[in-house]
């Protein structure tokens, strides 16, 4: 499973990170949720966590999670490997 989000930070700019399996596996455990479950519908805080874990991921320093939040005016999942697992997208816009 995979997600590529589009993340823009308060000053405007974009960047668009992926989700990889261990992002995903660190969302479960920090949730005590299934990917599955992701169908059932995710939250802001959810996608936020899956950006900032994958960022962290990615090689690039962010900061703690909550200042990472306080950075960013908007995310948005641009696509899903998993369709069934991301039923509706736009409700989590």
């Amino acid at each position: 499973m995979q997600l590529n989000l589009k993340l823009t930070s308060i000053d405007g700019t974009s960047t668009e990170i992926s989700t990889t399996l261990s992002t995903i596996v660190a969302w479960e455990r920090k949730f005590k949720r299934k990917a599955s479950q992701m169908s059932e519908g995710v939250g802001v805080e959810d996608l936020m966590f899956l950006a900032w874990e994958a960022t962290r991921a990615s090689g690039i320093t962010v900061p703690l999670f909550d200042k990472f939040i306080e950075g960013m005016a908007n995310i948005e999942v641009i696509e899903s490997n998993d369709p069934k697992a991301l039923a509706d997208q736009s409700a989590m816009r």
